[in-house]
């Protein structure tokens, strides 16, 4: 059976270790991880994927995973990989924060059985701390020469904005948390970005220095597409893993547009498929790239990891109602989605009481030029509303013909779409 380590180096998770004597170690012992999470917001995105595989993978070969929430970090912002300094968030924000992403991450993680995860809130123990305290316990084993030569901050005071006290401070508070986890959970590794070097090792040092004894770092790449844009962005929005935030549909629709030089590396990462099935993916994959069976593949086993089995159905449901599928047993937020880029119309619902005539429909919707084109699309049958053919021009739509959301779904042929709002 291959060690967490060699698993995480075969699937292109590894960039940085700080000790090579490392992968020795995960071969004969089991350890404790941990990888923090920034609650800048209520719903972890795409990003954080990468992490959350990190410690699911660590579990699956029976080492213990901690999941720490910043929920003190997180009121002082982390200055690694940044130009600026963040916004800083009140504690009823980070709470607020805090509670959406304990709520995620056991989607992921086992917090039960023999070998449990665990989640923990580094302000359970910085929280208390008075300023003397934190500069005697553990600002004193800080060496100022060493903090200044970190990436993150010689690149902060190269530029024009510099940094604040209060970010420069950041990497001590990171690095208490590794030595309060060694302390109380028996954690020696920790893993994180690759932009988390600087802070890791400050952990790491601290260790060293406070209790004699070594513990370990471990970074995974930070990922671009392809065509060099951030990973788990569309249209310039992260992806979401709250289903309130980024749909299952959208979420899915995300991997299906993965391009053919990034699946195969997105596979190893974000599913658990092995290594032979994943080769045997792409060997059928690359017979034939337009049928796009290694994207697919991929957008639904990572919408089942995220989303489930239901979550998945969905969204392929909603998948092929643009290639003429059943409108029925959609949401109205669903419809949103699918037709957020279709061209769309506002239209006074009082119209569809006494009947509203197709043909004015669909030339006021934009989907014929003329109400002549109208009626003779409409003869010949290839109009559809809500993906249903029209078999008349003398139709009169009412307000049964509503699809959820107050919308009609128009279309001309295979691919051309108009979407009808109606409202007060």
């Amino acid at each position: 059976m291959k060690s967490v380590y060699e698993i995480l180096a075969e699937r292109g998770f590894l960039a940085q270790c700080t000790d090579p004597a490392l992968e020795e170690i995960l071969k004969k012992e089991k350890r404790t991880i941990y990888i923090g999470f920034d609650p800048t917001a209520d719903s972890l995105h795409l990003g954080s994927m990468v992490p959350i595989m990190v410690l699911a993978h660590f579990q699956k070969c029976g080492h213990k995973p901690i999941a720490l929430v910043g929920g003190a970090t997180g009121m002082i912002g982390d200055p690694s990989g940044k130009s600026s300094e963040r916004n800083l968030l009140t504690r009823e924000q980070v709470s607020q924060n805090v509670a959406g992403i304990r709520a995620q991450l056991a989607h992921f993680l086992d917090f039960t059985g023999e070998n449990p995860a665990l989640i923990l809130d580094n302000n359970d123990w910085i929280g208390p701390m008075t300023f003397i305290e934190w500069l005697r316990d553990v600002g004193k084993h800080f060496n100022l020469n060493i903090m200044l030569q970190k990436d993150s901050v010689k690149s902060r005071l190269a530029s024009e904005n510099g940094i604040s006290y209060t970010e420069f401070s950041y990497q001590t508070m990171q690095a208490y948390d590794f030595l309060h986890l060694f302390r109380n959970y028996g954690c020696t590794i920790q893993g994180g970005g690759s932009d988390q070097w600087g802070n890791i090792t400050a952990g790491t040092d601290l260790i060293r220095k406070a209790e004699g004894k070594t513990a370990y770092g471990l970074t995974s790449y930070l990922l671009t597409t392809a065509r060099g844009e951030k990973f788990g962005k569309s249209a310039g929005n992260a992806i979401w893993l709250d289903p309130k935030r980024t749909s299952p549909y959208k979420y899915y629709q995300y991997w299906i547009n993965t391009d053919d030089r990034d699946v195969e590396k997105y596979l190893k990462l974000f599913t658990f498929l092995p290594m032979e099935d994943i080769a045997s993916i792409m060997e059928e994959h690359g017979a034939d790239p337009g049928r796009r069976l290694a994207q697919k593949r991929l957008a639904e086993e990572s919408t089942i990891l995220v989303h489930g089995q239901e979550g998945l159905a969905r969204a392929k449901k909603a998948s092929e109602v643009l290639f003429g599928g059943e409108i029925e047993g959609l949401s109205g937020e669903d419809l949103a989605d699918i037709f957020a880029d279709v061209p769309s119309v506002q239209m006074g619902i009082s119209r569809l009481d006494e009947g509203l005539p197709v043909i004015d429909l669909i030339f006021e919707a934009g989907l014929c030029s003329s109400r002549g084109e109208a009626k003779r699309d409409l003869s010949g049958g290839g109009v559809y509303l809500n993906n249903a053919k029209v078999t008349g021009a003398d139709l009169k739509v009412t307000r049964e013909n509503l699809a959820p959301g107050g919308v009609m779904v128009l279309r001309k042929g295979k691919k051309n779409y108009r979407l009808a709002k109606f409202a007060d």
